[in-house]
């Protein structure tokens, strides 16, 4: 039997990864899976890639690798684009090389049977994956920067472990390269669009409330989709740096991929596998901050308190355990936490944690496709809810509440909900926030809690005093 191949690393001095991101943007395809609101376990790590060898994308019902045609459904297409790169785990490493991208919400009606909604932007595909032979790994707890490289595409031994070194070097020199100076953020002054109004958005809740009495539903995801035309010259990058400081998460991530860039700080993971260990963090519960802390900690308490979030978390709770059943082991899936408490820089959030053991002869992409989209950005019933919110948003949510992050070649995923994300392509900037709706949501602080969520994001495009 033959070895495993192996990986190649190198430590390099400690580089802030902003600093890092900006000297690797040099490079074509650059993605940043940044932990900008450090954390111990959730926000410990940031990776970074660019120069991928290869490039997966779905869209209207057609996967290709490098604008070559690939046969089989979504998912079987990108596990088999996967396959050849295959490596035994190494659990000693921060990160590992692999796919690193995005899974838009749309690619649930290739997934399920569930209605597709009448206007679509079309400005992201349904997948999209770069394969990337190197990383950096910038580990905040250590203050460490490890990079690590694969060889790939390369197969034959010999070669990989040639190439592998000489990416190390190349990558070695570009991040220790001086930098220049970078733009500083002035603001982008954009008018936004939504597509409903106040008073059509209080609409939408009570007809989800409708929904419910009927008994079609027990709760639906409702979103506002605001759109905005971007000025001449607009800095994607330096317009992300400024949202990361406005509105730092522990899942913020940069993409730069084929002319959409996308600027996320999301604060929820959907799905990490680890082995066989799977875990899904869904959040159901917001409330705005106060800056006075003694306001801030009675409004985290009334919230945690909140008999309506508190059924609204403990529903989305009861989905995923379903989910998770459909592909983890037999009495596998817990809950270690049910509606915990998490602070962010504008708002407290209800958390809950939900895990379980994959199933034997499973992978990460059985999960994908067994549980996505998110319970908690779409309803319960998770496929009724579905179709509920095509009927009412109208507009194709795209990248909105779909799934950013990484497949790693050795197995592994860690992947958030793509909440308080903007991305940017053919001069617009879309953002999309919403909100779940139960019987006991009223349509005005409903409307308000979208305008909530969305505003630390806006606060990032403003004009910032000289």
């Amino acid at each position: 039997m033959t070895a495993e191949p192996m990986v190649w690393t190198r430590e390099i001095p400690f580089i802030d990864p902003v600093a890092a991101a900006a000297r690797l943007a040099r490079l074509p395809g650059l993605a940043f899976l940044d932990s900008a609101m450090h954390h111990e376990t959730l926000g410990r790590v940031s990776v970074l890639a660019a120069d991928p060898f290869a490039r997966f994308r779905y869209r209207d019902g057609r996967a290709t690798l490098d604008g070559h045609a690939v046969p089989g459904a979504p998912i079987a297409a990108l596990r088999a684009c996967l396959a050849p790169y295959h490596l035994a785990p190494r659990p000693d490493l921060p990160a590992f090389p692999g796919a690193i991208g995005y899974f838009a919400y749309d690619l649930g009606a290739s997934l399920e049977r569930v209605a597709t909604p009448a206007r679509r932007a079309g400005l992201t595909n349904d997948i999209a994956f770069n394969l990337y032979d190197t990383l950096l790994a910038v580990d905040h707890s250590r203050r460490t920067c490890l990079l690590i490289a694969t060889g790939f595409p390369e197969t034959d031994p010999l070669a990989r472990e040639a190439r592998a070194k000489e990416r190390l070097d190349s990558f070695a020199t570009l991040l220790a390269a001086p930098s220049e100076p970078l733009p500083k953020w002035t603001g982008a002054g954009l008018t936004w669009r939504s597509n409903f109004s106040r008073q059509s958005y209080e609409n939408a809740v009570e007809k989800v409330r409708d929904y419910i009495r009927a008994g079609d539903i027990y709760q639906a995801n409702i979103a506002q989709r605001f759109s905005a035309d971007l000025p001449p010259g607009f800095d994607p990058f330096a317009f992300y740096r400024r949202l990361r400081e406005t509105n730092p998460a522990t899942f913020g991530a940069y993409l730069d991929f084929d002319g959409l860039t996308v600027a996320s700080s999301s604060p929820e993971r959907f799905l990490k596998l680890e082995g066989r260990a799977v875990e899904t963090r869904p959040i159901k519960g917001t409330v705005a901050r106060d800056p006075d802390p003694a306001r801030d900690a009675a409004i985290a308490a009334a919230l945690q308190a909140n008999p309506k979030e508190r059924a609204e978390n403990i529903m989305i709770v009861d989905l995923l355990r379903n989910d998770l059943s459909r592909v983890c082991e037999p009495g596998s899936v817990r809950v270690p936490t049910l509606c915990g408490l998490e602070s962010y820089a504008g708002i407290h959030h209800l958390v809950s944690v939900v895990t379980g053991t994959l199933r034997a002869g499973s992978d990460a992409l059985d999960l994908i496709q067994k549980t996505f989209p998110g319970g908690s950005i779409t309803g319960a019933p998770k496929l009724r809810a579905m179709d509920i919110i095509t009927e009412i948003e109208t507009d194709a949510r795209e990248l909105y509440c779909g799934a950013i992050g990484a497949l790693g070649f050795d197995g592994s995923l860690d992947t958030s909900i793509a909440i308080r994300t903007v991305f940017m392509a053919e001069g617009q900037a879309v953002l999309q926030a919403g909100g779940g709706v139960t019987l006991l949501s009223e349509p005005g602080p409903e409307y308000e809690e979208t305008l909530t969520k969305a505003a630390r994001v806006f606060a990032a495009f403003e004009e910032v005093a000289p």
